[in-house]
């Protein structure tokens, strides 16, 4: 089949990229490079069509899409904290370039797997987050990844089938330093034997999920029978950030301790997934653990 892979470039577009030609099915990646990187695809690169495109560019995507099978939207503007200081800028790229897709998959009867974000729910008291619960995003990247939603909604009202995971913390080798997750800035930091910066207190807990694992579920969604529904992508276990940074710092072997700092605007308390909705109709379940990895693929004990 042939498929295209919005923000392809990207740490977790270029994953479901990688993912889709192991399972020999055509490829067309389309990004900007305004945060992708042509070295995420260096290994895949003479199997794919890239496109160096603006999802904003509706009659250029147009022509590139119009003819596939699916389409597995990544494209977008991540950074919470910049999101508050460009909020017209991420709400053109991630709601206007989202809905040019939504337009084009409609009048071409192509299945749309987007990437929503656990940013939608905001600051929630009672965990784990199901999807039923009231959406009330607490940054402006969170609501833009909700005018996803509602679009999404709407779009499907009228014949579009278009499902949207929300996405808890994504982690994995590979990401761009300035949008990457603690986790990723924190081995940074270690790497140049510097302390870990802690945001806060550090009691605030987080939901990680392995790239390779998100991937897996946007391919479940796409040949699943599910035409329209919205998914967390989590792996229902949480972990507080001091903790997280201990247990680095401990298998990095180096004598650091973290340093704290104030408070970062729109960072949610707690965040913890319930994934049972995903399991029973995408039959996905994350397989990657935390530890783990830290142990065969980062410190490599």
């Amino acid at each position: 089949m042939k498929f295209v892979v919005t923000g392809g470039a990207g740490f977790i577009g270029s994953n479901i990229a990688k993912m889709l030609i192991k399972k020999c099915h055509k490829v067309t990646v389309i990004d900007n490079f305004n945060t992708g990187r042509k070295e995420n695809l260096e290994s895949i690169q003479n199997e794919i069509e890239l496109h160096n495109v603006d999802i904003r560019k509706r009659e250029a995507i147009k022509e590139i899409i119009s003819d596939s099978d699916g389409i597995f939207h990544q494209a977008a503007l991540a950074n919470v904290n910049e999101s508050f200081s460009k909020s017209k800028e991420y709400f053109d790229v991630n709601v206007n370039g989202t809905k040019n897709i939504f337009e084009i998959a409609k009048e071409n009867e192509i299945k749309v797997v987007f990437a929503s974000s656990s940013s939608v729910y905001g600051e929630v008291e009672k965990m784990p987050i199901s999807e039923n619960i009231d959406r009330k995003p607490i940054h402006p990247y969170g609501q833009t990844k909700l005018e996803c939603e509602f679009l999404a909604e709407k779009f499907s009202k009228q014949g579009l089938k278009v499902i949207g995971l929300r996405y808890f913390n994504v982690y994995g080798l590979g990401q761009n330093d300035a949008y990457a997750g603690v986790i990723t800035k924190f081995l940074n930091k270690i790497k140049e034997n510097k302390s870990p910066e802690i945001f806060g207190d550090g009691t605030q807990t987080r939901d990680f999920v392995f790239v390779k694992d998100v991937a897996n579920a946007n391919l479940l969604a796409m040949t699943s029978n599910v035409n329209f529904d919205f998914f967390n992508v989590g792996s229902q276990k949480s972990i507080s950030i001091l903790e997280l940074s201990q247990i680095i710092i401990k298998n990095s072997g180096v004598n650091l301790k973290p340093e704290f700092k104030n408070a970062l605007k729109g960072d949610a308390k707690m965040s913890l997934s319930d994934i049972s909705l995903a399991k029973k109709k995408l039959n996905w379940e994350p397989k990657y653990k935390l530890d783990k990895w830290f142990k065969e693929e980062v410190f490599k004990i």
